[in-house]
């Protein structure tokens, strides 16, 4: 409590230190007549002893008021203000407090003049400590004790942490601290009270099935057609939308995620009633990636302040957390071994991570920049990666695929054009993969050695201008839908590459667009300019 009251001193050089408190003979002032209350420090009328050894009492003259210890009772007096700058200056008149010389009585640091609104935060939450002074005086006033426990408070106790007053800390962030590493390759850690370290509130996932879910869940998939109107329009994100995806698990795939640019990840109940379930600031910068967890029950997310977090959504305690040395642009689990992730970004490396151990098990390096997109093939043995690399008349290591297991490359003269490609998607019945390509058209590949382009097949019609532009195919494999930069969803025919609808869907560039894995002809699509609509 010490450190409350402890002023700075003035640069002036007639002012009293307590080295200087002692005369030249080494021996210190009498202070058997100094008037003190119990438990509250000195009174006005304290003794000042000065260089010539002169003695000052009460408001005299001589008396320097910077010099005085202003009793924490008077601190917050009522009448010095409402506002924390005003009560912290010392009073221009302040009457003397004058106490019998007897047993005083013991002011209480709690019990004031002063209203409730007056009190400080700290002073109305946090239990009253005693004050150090109290329980270190003797029966016998010792000056030069004095002078150690008032004047130098605030660094002792800071060296000793004993009778400090201490924000209180909450379990969950106490456990939250305790899970998060330390940040690695040279990069800061964050701040007490940043997002990267506020837990967010757990999200009461009902056990009960959506009534519009329920009737599909054991039937099989029916033929995939072309959505007519807007079922929600969801609004909630201030920076545009990287990505969503509705929960894999079919049971609670009412559920959608969705990444965004203001740091933010939301889950929305996009079936039934269109409302946000809750809001997720775990990250400081922008959040580029998010996925689900095959279990349904966590999320997995990445961003440009180099941060992995693996959230529960029933505790809303962060399970897993990690720090990569680039911007996170892409994650994905593998399909099989679902404690392993890759994440690639702005580096020329792919990262394997184990949540279990919570390192890096495996690297994918390759003489690149930038990588944009990630996809597993052959039920995880194989996977393909984007990059930004592109030539002329070649684009070599434009898509790679490499081997999982021995991180070896299998392939990089797979696309043989000079666009990049933001992103893939895999073909959920026969054995090809779409590419969005910067030429805005979908490419056509085999997923199976040696990966070769489809030359007759092209979906064109759309623009990708630079976007993270993605694409997908239909649950039954019939229909790919695909976003615009102008803010188009376009669907074409997988067999005949024919334009099968066009919807006029945002205002800005088109990002994402997800088809509902169980309820047909649901379809979710995300814009730059933050908005969510769910078609139907």
């Amino acid at each position: 409590m010490a450190s409350l009251v402890a002023y700075d001193d003035s640069d002036s050089e007639s002012e009293a230190d307590p080295a200087r408190s002692a005369d030249a003979a080494g021996q210190t002032g009498d202070t058997s007549g100094l008037s003190r209350p119990s438990g509250m420090g000195f009174a006005s009328s304290a003794v000042v002893v000065t260089k010539e050894g002169a003695q000052h009492t009460g408001n005299t003259p001589g008396t320097d008021l910077g010099k005085q210890r202003l009793p924490l009772a008077r601190l917050w007096r009522s009448d010095t203000g409402s506002c924390p700058s005003q009560r912290l200056q010392w009073p221009s008149k302040e009457p003397e407090t004058t106490f019998p010389t007897s047993d005083p009585p013991r002011l209480s640091l709690w019990v004031s003049r002063a209203p409730v609104g007056h009190v400080p935060l700290a002073a109305a939450c946090l239990k009253p400590l005693e004050p150090a002074w109290d329980a270190l005086r003797p029966s016998s006033y010792d000056e030069s004790k004095v002078e150690s426990i008032t004047g130098n408070a605030s660094s002792s106790q800071r060296k000793r942490g004993e009778d400090c007053v201490l924000p209180y800390i909450p379990k969950r962030r106490r456990q939250l601290q305790a899970l998060t590493p330390e940040a690695g390759g040279g990069k800061a850690v964050a701040l007490p009270g940043s997002p990267a370290e506020c837990a967010p509130a757990p999200l009461c996932v009902t056990p009960t099935v959506s009534e519009f879910i329920q009737p599909y869940l054991n039937s099989q998939y029916r033929e995939t057609t072309v959505p007519k109107k807007v079922l929600f329009h969801l609004r909630g994100h201030r920076g545009p939308v990287n990505s969503i995806q509705w929960c894999p698990v079919f049971s609670r795939s009412h559920m959608l995620l969705s990444a965004s640019m203001d740091k933010t990840f939301k889950v929305w109940n996009a079936v039934d009633s269109g409302h946000c379930l809750q809001t997720y600031s775990v990250h400081s910068e922008a959040v580029r990636a998010a996925r689900w967890s095959p279990c349904g029950r966590r999320i997995l997310s990445g961003g440009f302040d180099f941060a992995l977090h693996l959230t529960d959504l029933e505790t809303g305690t962060q399970v897993f957390s990690g720090q990569s040395d680039f911007r996170v642009t892409t994650l994905k689990f593998h399909p099989k071994d679902h404690n392993v992730f890759l994440c690639g970004g702005f580096s020329s490396e792919i990262k394997a991570w184990d949540m279990r151990t919570g390192k890096v098990v495996k690297g994918y390096k390759a003489t690149i920049q930038q990588t944009l997109d990630i996809l597993f093939l052959q039920e995880g043995s194989e996977f393909l990666s984007s990059t930004d690399a592109s030539t002329r008349d070649s684009a070599d290591r434009t898509i790679i695929a490499w081997d999982f297991r021995t991180a070896a490359k299998i392939s990089n003269q797979i696309f043989h054009e000079r666009y990049t490609c933001p992103s893939l998607a895999l073909h959920p019945r026969e054995p090809v993969f779409l590419a969005q390509t910067n030429g805005n058209y979908l490419a056509l590949f085999s997923s199976v050695w040696p990966y070769r382009m489809s030359r007759r097949r092209r979906y064109e019609g759309h623009k990708v201008e630079g976007y993270a532009v993605g694409c997908e195919c239909s649950p039954c494999g019939d229909l790919l839908v695909t976003g615009s930069a102008d803010g188009r969803v376009l669907m074409f025919s997988f067999r005949t590459a024919s334009r099968a609808c066009t919807l006029q869907g945002h205002t800005q560039a088109c990002l994402g667009t997800t088809y509902h894995p169980v309820l047909p002809s649901v379809l979710g699509t995300c814009s730059w300019g933050g908005d969510i609509k769910i078609w139907h």
